[in-house]
């Protein structure tokens, strides 16, 4: 962790991928990654004349600059992924010592460094989850996880929440619930979807968190029942729901998840891939709530994505099935000892500095405080929620009667005033992770106190763009 800016970039240049030395302002350079961008790149869920993406020209702790210098505070650690922020120097010498040494490996042999990180894995999970398999990032971990599940049971079906995003691959698309499935269908026709627990905009007509936890259930049991209870194998829930909302579940929920799938039979999978390994303070977000799930998903923040990475952590129960039945599924890469190394060194980062203790910290003595005081001087403010350095602010033109600030899914002039507000937050030298009409915080954990309120305070003036539009 540091506060000052370090070898990767200064405040006058950087240092390229090569060792060469580099000056802000190098327009040529800058053309240079505009023209092949835009000659040859083809960008994820986008409209490609639509979009100008930012060329990036370093990054150092919980900062990155463009070619003009230009400096923002990553508040939304890229894709909430870059837990232990840009270019962390233990993380890139053991990628580059173990590169090295044995820069890659097929699954099918055993090494020390993914042998290693599965070990500790599973040394921080709850309860008997002691098995790893490896998969190259989320969707495709939440796509195993589901076909663990699938061939455990002897069922098909699987259930997931509406707001949810569990990925872009076939059976990960299919199970999230925001509109980026929509475009994709149909898609896997074994999957349902449910309302998961939301006071702020309770389907339920829900007046307390204890009636949301009870009424949600409920409809839970009912979709089971509905679909058929022997022909589901799964439930998969974000343990708290990320990109759709930074949802905590209500107390009781998620340990009322896990009691209707011992009842039913069915397998929970808990997906992490947003929020595990430090990113509400916990190894694993499911120790916040005291249950156990029977899978468990991960990837972000695992390693920072500085090498994709991810996986399933997977019960005792579950993993002894295949003792003597083959798991038939493998990926080339699965366990790609540079993506392990990068995750050993994580670990030994995390217990080192103290990380968990350090999110709690910054989350109950800095973030939540701040943002709750922001409820008492902008009008556009409709909730705060949120918990470690994971928080949603939900904009709302009414606060009476909780309008969003913009509709849902909306594009285009519609979503011109969240638009308004992120060019105020980036005008202010802070890159904010915005969703619908939320704005959410989601800083890199190394972040440093200062840099923190820093940030806040840029996100905090921004409001006041949104508070042109409430009506009060």
């Amino acid at each position: 962790m540091t506060d000052t800016i370090h070898s990767a970039a200064t405040r006058t240049g950087y240092v390229d991928r090569h060792g060469a030395e580099h000056a802000f302002g190098d327009a040529a350079a800058e053309a240079q990654v505009r023209s092949d961008d835009r000659g040859h790149v083809f960008h994820s869920w986008s409209a490609q004349a639509k979009i100008d993406p930012l060329p990036i020209a370093a990054g150092e702790g919980s900062t990155f600059w463009d070619y003009q210098g230009n400096a923002f505070l990553d508040f939304s650690s890229q894709l909430v992924n870059l837990n232990l922020g840009h270019q962390h120097p233990d993380l890139v010498a053991a990628i580059q010592q173990q590169a090295g040494r044995l820069a890659t490996v097929q699954p099918s042999m055993a090494n020390d460094v993914r042998g290693e990180l599965a070990r500790r894995i599973a040394e921080v999970a709850p309860g008997n989850l002691n098995k790893v398999f490896f998969t190259n990032g989320g969707a495709d971990a939440n796509e195993y996880a589901v076909r663990l599940a699938r061939r455990v049971t002897g069922r098909r079906k699987v259930l997931s929440m509406y707001r949810s995003y569990h990925g872009g691959t076939a059976t990960a698309i299919a199970l999230t619930g925001d509109p980026r499935r929509w475009a994709n269908e149909p898609t896997d026709p074994s999957v349902a979807h449910f309302f998961g627990p939301y006071p702020y905009r309770s389907a339920f007509h829900s007046a307390t968190p204890e009636e949301e936890t009870a009424r949600a259930l409920e409809h839970l049991e009912n979709v089971i029942v509905l679909e058929g209870a022997g022909t589901i194998a799964a439930i998969i829930a974000e343990t708290i729901v990320g990109t759709n909302g930074v949802l905590v579940p209500p107390p009781g929920y998620l340990a009322g998840v896990r009691e209707l799938c011992d009842r039913y039979g069915i397998v929970y999978i808990a997906d992490e891939v947003m929020v595990g390994f430090g990113r509400v303070g916990e190894w694993f977000a499911v120790d916040a709530f005291d249950v156990v799930p029977d899978l468990i998903t991960f990837a972000k923040g695992v390693n920072s994505g500085y090498v994709p990475l991810g996986g399933v952590v997977i019960s005792d129960a579950i993993a002894s099935f295949f003792d003597e039945v083959p798991f038939q599924g493998g990926l080339t890469y699965s366990g790609h000892p540079l993506a392990c190394a990068a995750g050993v060194a994580t670990f030994e980062v995390f217990e080192r500095d103290g990380i968990l203790d350090r999110v709690r910290d910054l989350g109950s003595r800095v973030v939540e405080p701040e943002l709750r005081s922001w409820l008492d001087r902008h009008p556009s403010l409709g909730e705060v929620r949120g918990r470690g350095l994971f928080w949603a602010l939900e904009l709302v033109r009414d606060r009476d009667a909780r309008e969003p600030l913009v509709p849902f899914n909306a594009a285009g002039a519609d979503a011109a005033p969240m638009a308004e507000v992120a060019a105020a937050c980036k005008a202010a030298g802070v890159w904010p992770f915005t969703h619908f009409n939320r704005v959410h915080v989601a800083p890199p954990l190394i972040i440093e106190e200062d840099e923190l309120r820093r940030g806040l305070a840029a996100i905090d003036a921004a409001l006041d763009v949104a508070d042109r539009y409430a009506r009060v």
